[in-house]
């Protein structure tokens, strides 16, 4: 059972970004898990993607926002970005201690623990796959498998910008993953944003279970909150509020259909 709160510490929101609009695919499950808590999504998509950026650059990005999002009361935030908590999450936690920053990653984990695990396909960014993060992960749960990662340049920028069912998007999923198909028993997702092409990735790769960091995130944060005694009493409806750093019309009505999207 949740930790009743009585301090009034949970009055704050949870903070919630991303280099764009892939974190919505992770705040959807975090609004599952948690329906009453109120969260604010950051898309910077005005720097999208990080996948091409240097480690300062998004060290720099990162702590800006985050930064903000405490000014304007965050209790907690989540980095809903493989690349900036490969980048970021550590020393945001070392600057900021009494403040809960989760972060995502590779699901390399439930996708050995799933048979069969053979040959597991990690699409991600290149920056992501070159980090000493995911090599750890690899080896710590891939040792019984074959781990082939995938440096997916330019698909969450191409994501980034809607149309998922442009024949343009096919084609460079066909050119990233395309030779792998029939040839992997599980993909991990090890970007945000591609749990909103699943059904697209599937038509080149065929029929394989996906597997993404968005609930097992969400489960971390709703257990962070009950130990922190941060969870808010409210039974009632939660709020989720968008805002980008890309001042351009339609990119919040954009996160928002994303936010809204089946998949």
């Amino acid at each position: 059972m949740d930790k009743a709160c009585s301090d009034g510490h949970d009055d704050g929101f949870v903070g919630v970004f991303d280099s764009g609009l892939g974190g919505i695919s992770v705040l959807r499950c975090l609004t599952a898990e948690l329906p009453h808590e109120d969260f604010v999504f950051f898309g910077d998509s005005a720097h999208n993607p990080y996948g091409d950026k240097s480690n300062e650059q998004i060290l720099g990005y990162s702590r800006s926002i985050v930064e903000d999002m405490v000014a304007e009361g965050a209790k907690a935030i989540v980095i809903a970005c493989n690349t900036a908590t490969s980048v970021a999450a550590a020393t945001l936690r070392a600057e900021r201690p009494d403040l809960p920053i989760l972060g995502v990653e590779p699901a390399l984990k439930p996708a050995t623990e799933h048979d069969p695990h053979r040959r597991i396909l990690v699409m991600a960014t290149p920056v992501t796959l070159k980090l000493d993060k995911f090599h750890r992960l690899a080896e710590e749960y891939g040792s019984d498998s074959e781990v082939i990662a995938v440096p997916c340049v330019g698909l969450a920028h191409r994501i980034e910008q809607g149309e998922l069912e442009a024949p343009d998007l096919h084609e460079l999923l066909v050119d990233l993953v395309g030779q792998y198909r029939d040839k992997v028993d599980s993909v991990v997702l090890g970007c945000t944003h591609y749990p909103f092409v699943v059904r697209q990735i599937r038509e080149v790769l065929g029929d394989v279970p996906f597997f993404d960091g968005g609930e097992g995130t969400a489960r971390h944060l709703h257990e962070v909150l009950r130990e922190h005694g941060l969870l808010t009493c409210s039974m009632g409806e939660g709020s989720v509020t968008f805002r980008s750093s890309l001042n351009e019309p339609g990119v919040l009505d954009r996160y928002q259909r994303f936010f809204d999207m089946e998949l």
